[in-house]
């Protein structure tokens, strides 16, 4: 109790030291910063970065192209306590955590707990959601629960991922990029207006790169790159109160499939550990693909001065063939192929309103989404395959409002609230084949089931209330502080992998998780510095947790609600102007977790037990930290800007349950960016280091040890040392 009340009292000192000075600061000072230019839509409306009562990181296009971020992954390193990363055995498949909650599990019918918007488009399955960066706008991390504007999965926040307009003149800008091993970009994005009030436009991207590492069984690339990505948008204001944007996209993937690499010697030579952290000697085969796309239309109706109202409406699906080899190795010792398929359409009607001292939004929210797959657990030693398929339909209606109120010119009170109802239906089937080859569920040999493990269909209604309150207070012109109260809430659902022979209770599916977030931030600009501070206390309820563990005969999976978990912590962003031409953009984030109660069936004694003292949070450092310095400066009639950083990941476990194999050490990435723009804004040239030191680090992992998977304990790293030229011609 000792550390909760120093952490206040610390808070609480360095919050009235911040705003005793801020009020000094009322006037502005000459040469003072201004956060007057950052504009964000966290709340479902246009709104300065300094009025929203949330922690938001918003990383604009200019700061990205300075940092040579190339996909969504790269807010990791900038955005403090924030989880982004490719997942496991996979390239473009999304997994995000922020400030301890989210999920590792990229399994159909298990929802995210990070939310991915596209435009205001929710996207809602993870596999292709590795957003390659083109043509976007800016980036927004809104960090904590957003459970009342934007719903359910929201429970550790959300991620925005925010396109650029259509302008009203011809453009057309061409980028190349040519880089370690072997690596190709091109890009070229364009508009063009077709009358006064209507344009069309669009972009397309290749990516192209060899494996940073080989299958040393088929010689195939290990860890490369194929990629095709478009997208084409249309602008249309029939009226000067009416605007309406067509889009689509479309992402093609088919990189080899990333099988690992082994961390424990099995019982053969060719489980033998190979050298490169890179390299693998999977059996299983090379052939993978991703397709993802969608389409949306936006309207927007000006009703009046006081009122706007706003339509969505989207449509997604996507499609995956893979494969991962766990044992790396030729045998068929722990193989899984597999595909997944998903669709959804969703609609959003929104009622913006602005009045002298009320702003807000109200509307409705609908999905209507199917998933569904199928994948084999190869056993060659036990001569079996396991055959897992099944799909969950999921139908989802709510309702929402959020209201800001000026209490007076400096008090504001901002209430939030949503009703959401999910109904799920899900249907698991999961069967014993003899013979260790694919089983008739993914086109093997039919047969019929040596034993069926699981068989059932279940429904299951789903509702929850989640209120929002923030009270902020402007100390200045140019400093806000607040404090507020949020929840955020996971749907429940059915474990796709479940065995009722193992686990009886599967086919009652799994009941949704909560967390309450209590935080006290401060934002805004102190002559030279721009700067937001937070800091959180985090009740996390009826935790979902997924794992699959080795058991007699097979692989028993569990998707429990183990529990409930606390943790606090602290946040510190912003940019330092160290002189006219340097300066220094800094993100810190502290995270202390520990779970108060983790219930774990055992198998032996058909027993849930509580076991909190044994497990910790995953993918939850400690500490994180970015540090960057930006010079610019006139060079060769052009300008030059020189951007050095490091981004510090502290100590996390790759699961619930420590393991010293597979846990990742803390670790630092030196990075170098340097770009340079003639006078015309026209051409840009770019050189970008990344991991400079090249640092050797786990991004994710499996752990099956035991003789019967030949101890298959594999490891997924990040990105090796690399270096990347680009050109840039804008028309």
């Amino acid at each position: 109790m000792n550390r909760y009340v120093k952490t206040a009292l610390l808070a609480g000192a360095a919050w009235s030291a911040l705003s005793t000075f801020a009020m000094a600061q009322d006037a502005p000072q000459e040469g003072a910063a201004s956060l007057d230019d950052v504009v964000v839509s966290a709340r479902r409306r246009d709104e300065l970065l300094k009025d929203v009562p949330i922690s938001v990181s918003a990383i604009g296009e200019e700061r990205l192209e300075q940092t040579g971020a190339s996909d969504i992954t790269a807010l990791q390193q900038q955005t403090p306590n924030a989880t982004v990363q490719v997942a496991r055995g996979s390239n473009s498949t999304l997994i995000s955590f922020i400030r301890g909650v989210g999920q590792q599990d990229p399994l159909w019918g298990f929802e995210p707990g990070v939310g991915l918007y596209v435009d205001d488009v929710y996207v809602a399955r993870p596999q292709g959601a590795v957003l390659d960066i083109y043509d976007v706008q800016r980036i927004e991390v809104l960090r904590g629960p957003q459970g009342s504007l934007y719903g359910r999965n929201t429970v550790g926040g959300a991620v925005k991922y925010v396109t650029n307009r259509l302008s009203n003149d011809p453009e057309l800008t061409l980028r190349g990029a040519y880089g370690s091993y072997n690596q190709i970009d091109l890009m070229a994005a364009g508009s063009i207006p077709l009358a006064d009030n209507f344009r069309v436009g669009g972009a397309i991207a290749s990516y192209q790169r060899d494996g940073y590492g080989t299958n040393i069984n088929t010689g195939a690339e290990h860890y490369n790159k194929d990629v095709l990505a478009g997208r084409l948008s249309a602008e249309w204001e029939p009226s000067d109160n009416i605007s309406i944007r067509l889009a689509y996209d479309r992402v093609e993937d088919d990189s080899n499939p990333r099988h690992g690499h082994r961390e424990v010697a099995g019982a053969t030579p060719a489980g033998a550990v190979l050298p490169s952290v890179y390299d693998t000697n999977a059996g299983v085969g090379d052939n993978n693909s991703v397709m993802t796309e969608g389409a949306s239309a936006t309207i927007e109706i000006g009703l009046n001065d006081n009122w706007t109202f706003k339509s969505i409406t989207a449509w997604r699906q996507g499609d995956t063939d893979t494969v991962i080899d766990f044992d790396n190795t030729p045998a068929p010792t722990l193989d899984i192929p597999a595909y997944y398929a998903d669709d959804q359409l969703t609609q959003e009607f929104q009622f913006l309103f602005d009045y002298d001292r009320i702003q807000g939004v109200a509307g409705f929210f609908y999905l209507d989404g199917h998933a569904e797959g199928a994948f084999d657990t190869i056993l060659g030693n036990a001569g079996i395959v396991i055959g897992t398929a099944g799909e969950v339909n999921t139908e989802s209606w709510a309702g929402f409002a959020d209201v800001n109120f000026d209490l007076t010119d400096r008090l504001h009170l901002g209430v939030g609230v949503r009703y959401t109802l999910d109904n799920k239906e899900g249907t698991v089937f999961r069967a014993n084949y003899l013979g260790a080859t694919r089983s008739p569920l993914l086109g093997g040999t039919v047969r019929a089931p040596l034993l069926v493990r699981t068989d059932y269909t279940n429904d299951k209604d789903f509702t929850q209330f989640t209120p929002r309150i923030a009270l902020s207070y402007d100390l200045s012109d140019d400093m806000t502080t607040y404090a507020s109260f949020s929840q955020g809430f996971k749907s429940g659902g059915f474990d796709m992998r479940g065995d009722a022979v193992f686990t009886p209770d599967t086919v009652n599916g799994y009941e949704p998780e909560t967390v309450d977030s209590y935080e006290i931030g401060l934002k805004g600009a102190l002559d030279r510095l721009t700067f937001a501070a937070s800091i959180f206390y985090n009740e996390y309820q009826d935790q979902q947790v997924t794992t699959q563990v080795p058991a007699v005969g097979g692989i028993a999976s569990f998707v429990d609600n183990v529990g409930s978990s606390t943790f606090y912590g602290a946040e510190f962003e912003g940019q330092l102007r160290i002189l006219d031409s340097l300066s220094a953009n800094f993100a810190v984030g502290y995270l202390n977790s520990d779970f108060e109660e983790f219930l774990r069936y055992n198998l032996t004694t058909s027993m849930y037990e509580d076991i909190s003292d044994l497990v910790v949070l995953q993918n939850a450092p400690e500490w994180t930290g970015y540090l960057g310095f930006t010079w610019m400066g006139d060079v060769g009639g052009g300008e030059l800007a020189v951007t050095p950083s490091l981004s510090y990941r502290g100590d996390y476990s790759q699961f619930e349950f420590p393991n010293p194999i597979l846990d990742q050490q803390a670790y630092t990435l030196v990075d170098l960016s340097i770009v340079w723009t003639d006078p015309s804004d026209r051409f840009t040239l770019g050189l970008y280091g990344k991991n400079l030191t090249d640092e050797e680090y786990r991004v994710g992992g499996y752990n099956f040890p035991g003789a019967l998977f030949d101890n298959s304990v594999i490891g997924y790293y990040g990105p090796p040392q690399t270096v990347t030229a680009s050109l840039q011609v804008k028309f």
